[in-house]
């Protein structure tokens, strides 16, 4: 079997407590997911009864470790790059493959069935050979929630009986994570649904869709629970000894604590406080209490993390090392995350040379981009405008300092790390001067030669976040990608907590000071200490003057810190911004290059006639804040209702 077809020699290391094949084998014996014939078929010695597969730590976990391996690798779920689907990003493509394409138009049903989306995957979730596109949220949950109400019910019922109450209590620890998890994962895209909390049997089931807040609220007990029963570190306990080094993918009490203040916070985001509405108003007030909480469970993370997050395995890294948490390259496919990852999913496949990578590359199919697919993303340019000045001040901001004749110098940090600018040297390599020289420096000015290749940049900026700029032809970097280039996304890293924080204790406590009781860091001290870590400046005095002021920032911390992380989506919906303009707005950049072009420091070019044009405008409206569920879904019994609109 080819190399890039097998789980990556890290993960299997990390969840090597039993065979996880093993463990597959046991869950389909017992729980019926075999034909009659198929029983009939074998020597009565060789069904494995309920009670061997709960009956100690060793086969109890083996049942509990699938439940890992249905967390969708989200980079690499399709050959190419679709998780980006709010203002962020622009999709070149000369068809309709992907969802982000479909989304784009207000097809929202498109991700069903589609094998291109981590959301759903043609109903098949389980991992029998199907590598990275075998997961999916939408029945990888239901089917995760279905093992774990059967382990909770086997420890309830005492069945892990050859065990020590530690090894009980990190089974049942993560069975209740994970129950609240995908319960969570279902709700943030699909809005609330029944809360599975006992193992379903023969009997009639017509449990109607609760609201938001009541279903928050048992998410909230399971993760609460999860907290309490979870190590921070497995390394320091008695079963995490036994695979001591090869912990860092299984749930901890950081893993519970941090989902469980997201749960909060999200149920208290005015979309999941007032629902959507159209044609008035929109009321963007929080539930002030679930935030409250929120801002609890969050601070309860941060005290345990110490002063100098030096308390436990978790940290945020330097700027320095900022592309740690994205991609690693030659590290024997160490998955990306460094210290600041959270909770991570196993990463199947790490070569990302035919995945993510090659979406970015600022070429099209020929020149630059030599191989994989002709799509290309290109980040919007408005929302490069999020990316303000070093001073901490947002571009629109006349103290600012941000000129559309220098429109590179000055910038947050983060935009350089983030962005190919027009002037950015992306080819070392010796170049012909007849047809190649052109890729030399990143010509994105209008009519340049990156404006005007085979897949042409439209949007004037091109990402380099997940890709090193010499990842091209002519560099031959590329050559390596089959050789330990690994893209990964967290589903919780460390800077994502601070930003919960920020906006769970502000609107919690109704000031950009306000804190929790379990903590001394105010909401302001948060985003503050993000900004320190990208050498940014605090937030302005200006913007501490009014709630309403200090959210301005916070939601734009969160774009520039958290961009292009499969976030802004789920953000603009819970917000009520999604189908309201300028957020339905994707633009580009137009300018022309003036004075003297300075090949060794671009951030100090000229330029002059710089606008901003609309690229696309979305179409979207009320019924666009919640996915349509699967109408074969919908018919499953009367109480379980389609989203409005759909």
């Amino acid at each position: 079997m080819d190399k890039t077809d097998k789980m990556n020699k890290t993960d299997k290391r990390q969840l090597s407590i039993v065979n996880y094949q093993l463990s597959i084998i046991l869950f389909l014996i017992v729980f019926g997911s075999v034909s009659c014939e198929s029983y009939l078929d074998r020597e009565p010695d060789s069904i494995i009864g309920e009670n061997e597969v709960f009956k100690n730590f060793t086969n109890f976990q083996g049942f509990t470790e699938e439940m890992y391996m249905l967390l969708p690798d989200i980079a690499k779920h399709s050959w190419c790059s679709t998780f980006n689907w709010g203002d962020d990003e622009h999709q070149y493509t000369p068809g309709s493959r992907y969802v982000a394409y479909h989304f784009d138009r207000g097809n929202f049903r498109a991700y069903i069935n589609e094998g291109e989306c981590f959301l759903d995957r043609s109903g098949n979730n389980r991992i029998h050979g199907d590598g990275r596109f075998g997961r999916s949220i939408w029945s990888g949950s239901w089917y995760g929630i279905r093992k774990c109400n059967l382990g909770i019910e086997a420890i309830e019922k005492g069945q892990m009986v050859d065990a020590t109450q530690e090894e009980r209590d990190i089974v049942l620890g993560q069975l209740y994570f994970f129950r609240g998890f995908f319960h969570f994962q279902l709700m943030q895209y699909w809005g609330p649904m029944p809360y599975i909390d006992r193992v379903l049997g023969s009997e009639k089931f017509d449990d109607p869709r609760p609201t938001y807040h009541e279903c928050a609220q048992k998410a909230g007990d399971d993760f609460r629970k999860a907290a309490d029963l979870l190590p921070i570190n497995w390394d320091n306990t008695g079963p995490g000894r036994r695979t001591m080094g090869n912990n860092e993918l299984r749930a901890t009490k950081m893993w519970a604590l941090g989902f469980l203040g997201k749960n909060y916070l999200w149920a208290g985001s005015p979309l999941m406080t007032h629902g959507a509405a159209m044609g008035q108003v929109a009321n963007r007030t929080y539930d002030a209490e679930f935030c409250k909480k929120a801002a609890d469970a969050l601070a309860e993370l941060i005290d345990l993390l110490g002063p100098n997050e030096d308390q436990t395995q978790y940290k945020m890294v330097p700027f320095e090392n900022y592309s740690d948490l994205f991609y690693t390259y030659r590290q024997n496919w160490r998955i990306p995350g460094s210290t600041e990852a959270i909770m991570r999913s196993p990463s199947y496949e790490g070569n990302s040379r035919w995945r993510q990578s090659v979406s970015y590359l600022p070429g099209g199919g020929g020149e630059l981009g030599a191989f994989g697919d002709p799509e290309r993303l290109y980040p919007a340019a408005n929302y490069v405008n999020m990316f303000g000045m070093q001073n901490g001040l947002p571009l629109d901001d006349p103290e600012s300092g941000f000129s559309t004749t220098q429109p590179w110098k000055g910038r947050d940090p983060r935009f350089y790390y983030n962005f190919v600018y027009d002037g950015v040297k992306v080819v070392s390599a010796a170049l012909t001067p007849e047809n190649e020289e052109r890729w030399r420096y990143a010509n994105l000015y209008t009519d340049g030669s990156y404006r005007t290749c085979n897949s042409p940049n439209i949007t004037g900026y091109c990402m380099k976040k997940y890709i090193m700029v010499d990842c091209n032809f002519f560099d031959k970097v590329s050559d390596a990608f089959a050789d330990n280039f690994c893209i990964m996304l967290s589903w919780l890293r460390l800077a994502d907590v601070y930003l919960m924080y920020a906006e769970a204790a502000a609107q919690g406590y109704n000031s950009p000071t306000g804190k929790s009781s379990l903590t001394d860091l105010t909401a302001v001290g948060a985003i503050n200490k993000i900004r320190k870590r990208a050498d940014v400046d605090p937030v302005h005095a200006k913007f501490l003057g009014s709630l309403d002021e200090f959210m301005k920032e916070v939601r734009r911390e969160r774009a520039v810190e958290l961009a292009y992380e499969s976030h802004r989506f789920n953000d603009l919906r819970r917000w009520l911004f999604l189908a309201e303009k300028p957020y339905t707005i994707k633009t580009r950049q137009e300018f022309d290059r003036a004075g003297t072009f300075d090949p060794d420091n671009p951030k100090e070019n000229e330029v002059s006639a710089f606008r901003e044009v609309i690229l696309w405008e979305r179409n979207f409206d009320s019924k666009h804040y919640w996915l349509p569920i699967k109408d074969d879904e919908v018919y499953l019994y009367k109480d379980f209702q389609q989203n409005p609109g759909w």
